[in-house]
């Protein structure tokens, strides 16, 4: 297998990471609509820990699209 190859190969493993992001997202807006419906006097609250936790979630699908591009151009 030649570098190239193996570069491609790592490319496309480290796009995976973005499916975890995707999850993690959906899975923060179910949960943050679930507390706001319980309890709408703190969905200020709610919101700030909410966006916190998109922001992390993001973080690392980005980071995989960063490794991912920085692979298939080097």
């Amino acid at each position: 297998m030649d570098a190239q190859s193996a570069a491609l190969i790592g490319a496309g493993i480290a796009m995976i990471s973005c499916i975890g992001g995707g999850i993690g997202v959906g899975i923060a807006t179910g949960k943050a609509a679930e507390a706001v419906a319980r309890q709408p006097e703190v969905s200020g609250k709610i919101n700030g820990v909410f966006l916190i936790g998109i922001a992390l979630s993001e973080a690392t699908a980005i980071y995989g699209l960063v490794v991912g591009l920085l692979l298939l151009f080097k």
